[in-house]
């Protein structure tokens, strides 16, 4: 009776874990949405309760539009916004907020739902408790980044404090899809192949620096001086690649050379997933696994794709969107996918000992 009371409270936890995987995805969509309209800028202040609302008269609305006009975004960038286009803005940048306190109280909620009725076991707290710290985190680690565009010449946020920002968010997801898996069943069957584990971790390493570089190419709108493909501006290695100096100025604020590190990189996580289909391809046994292994190179595949489209249309507003938003979403399922694998796959259990 015992066990099959463990295991109902394990897919509970499990269900509420994956809604907030959910909830993470659509929040990081969210923030890219503001990020492309420019809207991040639109509220000033950080008010965590009372900034719920969003103004509910005239007068409550000119007085947010007259905070923005004190901004150098509105001098110098939006000069000839209306009313009516801050309003569309403000509802980026508001409802981003407005997602993240949800998300918060689906966790506090559910965190404490499953404390009280004791369906926790005792090693989950710590657990549970840095989850809180991470989304926390997140929050304060946002604001900081809106403050990053509020300075003086400063039209929009820092590109490494949006980017601190974006990672952040995805160590929160892998870190809430890591700790759900180990309540799903499906998840607990293991392969262990040590050859297919190395492979699975260089892939992880590699995908986290490319997300930093696309979190750079995102801050410093970095398409729109190179939508080419597959060439740089003509160039294959572009000539202002060391520009800066020192050397090192040129991997966190070069703009083209950041675009040529970020191509590269996509190009070698393709090789590198095609590598590791093929290798791992004998491996039977576990649909779970096959599953996986399947979506990682389909996934890397469609999402150099999308990093082309999102390049060429990098001038058209209305397409680029749509393209940078799928690419960011995209992002976030290999995220969840390159988890899953190392979550399932182990080293040989005769290295384990």
């Amino acid at each position: 009776m015992n066990l099959v009371r463990s295991e109902k409270n394990n897919r509970q936890i499990a269900l509420w874990l994956l809604a907030g995987v959910a909830m993470i995805i659509v929040q990081v969509l969210l923030g890219g949405i503001t990020r492309l309209t420019e809207s991040g800028l639109s509220i000033t202040e950080w008010k965590p309760i009372t900034g719920a609302l969003p103004p509910l008269n005239d007068a409550s609305w000119q007085i947010e539009f007259e905070k923005y006009r004190t901004t150098d975004q509105f001098k110098f960038v939006h000069q000839n916004f209306s009313l009516s286009d801050f309003k569309f803005i403000f509802f980026w940048e508001w409802a981003h907020r407005l997602w993240a306190r949800l998300m918060g109280f689906v966790f506090l909620a559910g965190f404490i739902y499953f404390l009280v009725t004791k369906k926790f076991n005792r090693p989950m707290i710590f657990p549970m408790i840095l989850l809180f710290l991470l989304g926390a985190l997140q929050g304060a680690i946002g604001w900081l980044m809106v403050k990053s565009g509020l300075v003086p010449e400063k039209f929009f946020v820092g590109h490494i404090e949006l980017t601190t920002h974006f990672i952040a968010a995805l160590i929160l997801l892998g870190y809430t899809i890591w700790f759900a898996m180990k309540f799903l069943p499906a998840m607990q069957q293991k392969v262990y192949h040590t050859s297919t584990r190395n492979i699975t971790i260089g892939i992880f390493i590699l995908l986290f620096f490319q997300l930093i570089f696309g979190g750079f190419m995102a801050g410093l709108r970095a398409a729109q001086t190179a939508p080419t493909w597959p060439d740089i501006n003509g160039q294959f290695i572009p000539a202002a690649f060391n520009e800066l100096s020192p050397w090192l100025k040129n991997l966190i604020n070069n703009k083209l050379a950041i675009h040529f590190i970020h191509r590269g990189i996509g190009y070698l996580l393709l090789i590198f997933a095609f590598v590791f289909y093929f290798s791992s391809i004998k491996i039977t046994g576990n649909s779970i696994f096959s599953a996986f292994r399947n979506s990682l190179f389909c996934l890397f595949l469609f999402q150099v794709v999308l990093g082309i489209l999102s390049l060429v249309y990098a001038t058209n507003s209305s397409r680029f969107l749509w393209f940078a938003v799928s690419h960011q979403f995209t992002a976030m399922l290999l995220t969840i996918n390159i988890v899953a694998l190392i979550f399932i796959v182990k080293p040989n259990k005769s290295l384990q000992s």
